[in-house]
């Protein structure tokens, strides 16, 4: 197996609107080691992070991970979670107001 370590995925979330940070590939695992949230602005701001399965093609309220918490003015919140992800999952994010907080992955690829 071949693991390969990386920036899994990057957003500048849009406002009131779940978005896709990462989807695992097919054929592939992934592990989500750390998730940083970038505040851009003067005011404080709220997140929400969801793994969402592949069998579900909506979010409901038990895939949060992290809801409605806040992200000081320009600063950073950094998650070291572990977050494990089997082919076709995926994790989803949220923010409070357009282009002010931004998302980034980082973690690891499993391939057989």
């Amino acid at each position: 197996m071949a693991t390969a370590y990386k920036i899994l995925g990057r957003k500048q979330a849009a406002a009131s609107t779940e978005e896709t940070l990462y989807t695992a590939p097919a054929s592939t695992e992934a592990v989500i080691s750390t998730i940083a949230i970038a505040n851009l602005t003067a005011a404080d701001k709220q997140f929400r992070i969801a793994v969402k399965p592949s069998s579900t093609s909506a979010l409901a309220l038990e895939h949060f991970i992290a809801y409605d918490i806040t992200v000081g003015a320009s600063d950073t919140t950094a998650l070291t979670l572990g977050v494990t992800l089997a082919a076709g999952n995926s994790i989803s994010v949220y923010a409070s107001a357009a282009t002010s907080v931004v998302f980034t992955a980082f973690g690891s690829e499993i391939t057989a």
